[in-house]
């Protein structure tokens, strides 16, 4: 890509790969939103623009307004992205995993791990007043597809009833929050270690409980 202090220079004389029409639509909407990333990143939330993320990508604007109404579209966007690919790294590693007690494990590894990697950007998106009520029914529809998966394997692999499973998962579900906000007070690796450990044996005791006979590993997936 052409840097900020060439892109205007470089758009006007020549297309930019943006620009050609060998790029698919998604693929030039990605990367615009990859300029407008780096640019939250290196220049902080106050330094993108419509622009901006021209300049930084290297292409006009007319581009940009092509593909994003404005900058708060760019920014929604932005964090509708970041979001989803988070959940789908966490649902690879949830289905991956081959009990729900490693499940729970997988899921509370990678929330930590994700919280370390973007929890900043969040933030930072977050501040700028990214949330609207399309972004918040995204996020619930995704809670309820976590609920429903772990709910069903509860179900299968312990031998128990829905009626129990459900309200056991919701409240060990919620319970990941409440590991976060421990980590961010102190986010270092060795804190998010000990947080998973303690998280779970919560689970563990509780899905020990449940399953009565049938029992967990407890050991499971270290």
């Amino acid at each position: 890509m052409v840097d900020a202090a060439n892109a205007s220079r470089s758009s006007a004389s020549r297309p930019t790969p943006l620009d050609g029409q060998r790029i698919a639509r998604a693929d030039r909407r990605a990367l615009l939103l990859d300029a407008a990333a780096a640019l939250v990143k290196t220049d902080g939330i106050d330094a993108l623009s419509m622009e901006a993320v021209a300049d930084k990508a290297g292409v006009s604007r007319p581009l940009v307004y092509k593909h994003f109404a404005n900058r708060s579209e760019v920014l929604t966007e932005l964090y509708r992205r970041e979001t989803t690919e988070v959940h789908e790294e966490l649902s690879r590693a949830v289905t991956a995993a081959p009990t729900v007690l490693d499940a729970y494990r997988a899921l509370a590894r990678g929330s930590l791990a994700a919280a370390a990697v973007h929890g900043s950007a969040f933030a930072t998106l977050r501040s700028a007043g990214v949330s609207n009520a399309a972004l918040r029914k995204e996020q619930r529809s995704r809670d309820g597809l976590t609920a429903r998966y772990f709910a069903r394997r509860t179900v299968r692999e312990l031998s128990i009833d829905e009626e129990r499973a459900r309200p056991a998962t919701a409240m060990l579900l919620s319970m990941i929050d409440d590991v976060l906000a421990q980590w961010r007070r102190r986010p270092t690796a060795e804190r998010a270690a000990s947080l998973e450990e303690t998280y779970m044996t919560i689970v563990s005791a509780a899905l020990d409980r449940l399953g009565g006979s049938h029992g967990t590993q407890r050991g499971a997936a270290r």
